[in-house]
């Protein structure tokens, strides 16, 4: 009798774990897909690369297709659009979507970095640079609106710059700044990472 005691336990005991480990697995195929469209690619996102990498959000349930997205205004369009579910990018583009009347806004739910981390690149070294050696000077700090060029426009007013000494070119996109500067335009560039 012992013997059909312990027999019968452990059968139920290895059904038991048998369609706890099949639960297991049904559930890591049935992740939730998340399409999150990133601005940009750069190192000061390296915590969402880890997390994905590492996944920690597969283990939390969640399947992360990542897009580059480049441009704030491509984001929000992809969220409104409804072609992507989250967006990635700097705060400016709810406000602009939301000033500009649209029903459906953006919501702003979380941040990944606490400052933002952008480098003025000069094409000549320059020691004990100061903000007047970008006076008289082409930047190229991306477009206006837009994080970067914002950023840069209040760390020159915060160095207390004359930003009207400086030929501030708006005229070209985030992503296509550092080709821009390699390809000879403005003597300074604004980047999120030393890239040229």
């Amino acid at each position: 009798m012992k013997k059909i005691i312990v027999i019968t336990t452990s059968l139920i005991l290895i059904i038991f774990l048998g369609l706890l480990m099949i639960n297991n697995k049904d559930s890591k195929n049935n992740l939730t897909k998340i399409k999150l469209a990133e601005v940009t690619h750069s190192i000061f996102y390296a915590p969402l690369y880890v997390a994905i990498e590492n996944n920690y959000f597969k283990d939390e349930g969640l399947d992360i297709d990542l897009i580059l997205t480049s441009g704030a205004d491509k984001v929000s369009a992809a969220v409104l659009s409804n072609t992507i579910d989250i967006g990635f990018a700097g705060p400016e583009s709810a406000i602009y979507v939301y000033k500009n009347g649209e029903k459906d806004y953006l919501v702003t739910f979380a941040g990944l970095t606490k400052r933002d981390g952008q480098f003025i690149v000069s094409r000549k070294p320059i020691e004990n640079f100061t903000i007047e050696d970008l006076y008289g000077k082409e930047i190229l700090p991306g477009r206006q609106g837009g994080m970067p060029i914002l950023n840069f426009l209040n760390g020159v007013k915060n160095a207390k710059g004359d930003i009207s000494k400086i030929k501030v070119n708006s005229s070209i996109d985030f992503a296509s700044l550092s080709g821009s500067f390699i390809s000879g335009v403005g003597d300074f560039v604004n980047l999120f990472e030393l890239s040229v």
